[in-house]
């Protein structure tokens, strides 16, 4: 896909189904995920033609640029060595005994990496509030917010047994498949020096989840446009059927008119011959009965003034479902 966008510039679906814009949408999705697009360019979608959808390569990154992926030059994040001028939320958790239930060395280490993560954090310009995430005791954490999405960081102590008690471990909830959610100190690395990694971290995946709600908004709005132009061909099929319906008809009272008109003339004619052969009271009758039977039949034919062009009415839901081919008649996110 990618070569074609670049040797034809854009890609167009006509009329597709929703199975193969679902299809289309994972493609360009595995393409941005994995850094398929051509540098300094980002694959755009957009509705086309009704129902359709126009791939192309715009310039330049993708519109979240403040979320840009973070790159390894950001550097360490500061550790504070002393517990003063604490993040409320970190002074919360300092307070609260029932968390980061742990040897206080421990307790103090947690919360000097939980203040030196949201500090850097709100100097990023990000927020830092008290941790939806409920945890066991010897855990604690905060939420980072980064454009809108929440990440929950714990510091807990990784083991409660005698030998392996000092270890931490940091861990960044909802981890997304293939993606890193568990530090701890290493050899090479401290926790104090993986901080920063776990910011960026944290910032990668506001990437991810921008780029995510963007398609979910473009794949809601590319949605809307085929519910609609479903909807407006089903309105056309619909009044269509309102208008064949009175032709119906008119055919209908046509034929009977015309059947009627030849019992008439049939009519008309035995009376002129029995004209004279039979009481003439009988023929008065008969001649009254044709002269009614006449304006009947000229009454109900269609024909007998010019038709005018019907007056049609917005069609009802349930109108419009047998030509929506699937589609609901109240809104693109339910099915008929």
């Amino acid at each position: 896909m990618i070569e074609r966008l670049v040797a034809e510039g854009r890609v167009r679906i006509t009329d597709p189904d929703d199975d193969e814009v679902a299809e289309w949408r994972r493609v360009v999705n595995y393409a941005k995920r994995h850094g398929l697009e051509p540098a300094g360019k980002r694959i755009e979608k957009v509705p086309y033609g009704g129902s359709g959808l126009e791939l192309f390569l715009a310039e330049g990154p993708h519109p979240n640029a403040r979320s840009q992926r973070p790159k390894e030059s950001q550097g360490l994040v500061p550790v504070p060595v002393r517990l003063g001028n604490l993040h409320p939320m970190v002074a919360a958790l300092k307070d609260d005994g029932s968390r980061l239930v742990m040897p206080s060395a421990l307790r103090r280490r947690s919360l000097l990496l939980l203040q030196g993560l949201a500090a850097e954090a709100v100097r990023r310009g990000y927020e830092v509030s008290k941790a939806r995430s409920s945890f066991f005791p010897r855990e604690g954490g905060v939420d980072v917010a980064v454009d809108g999405f929440a990440y929950t960081v714990t510091v807990r102590q990784e083991f409660t047994d005698p030998e392996r008690s000092a270890r931490l471990a940091v861990e960044l909830a909802h981890g997304l498949t293939g993606r890193p959610g568990r530090w701890r100190d290493r050899k090479s690395r401290t926790l104090e020096e993986a901080m920063g990694v776990i910011l960026g971290e944290i910032e990668a995946r506001a990437v991810e989840d921008a780029r995510r709600r963007e398609d979910e908004q473009q794949a809601r709005a590319e949605r809307e446009v085929r519910w609609q132009a479903a909807k407006e061909v089903a309105k056309e099929q619909a009044v269509r059927e309102q208008l064949a319906q009175v032709l119906r008809g008119e055919a209908e009272c046509w034929q009977e008119a015309a059947v009627l008109s030849a019992c008439c003339t049939a009519l008309e004619g035995r009376i002129g011959e029995l004209d004279g052969a039979v009481d003439e009271s009988a023929l008065d009758s008969a001649r009254r009965w044709l002269d009614w039977a006449k304006g009947y039949a000229r009454s109900i034919d269609p024909l007998s003034r010019l038709p005018e062009m019907p007056h049609t009415r917005e069609p009802t839901p349930e109108e419009l479902k047998p030509y929506l081919k699937g589609w609901s008649p109240f809104g693109p996110e339910r099915r008929g």
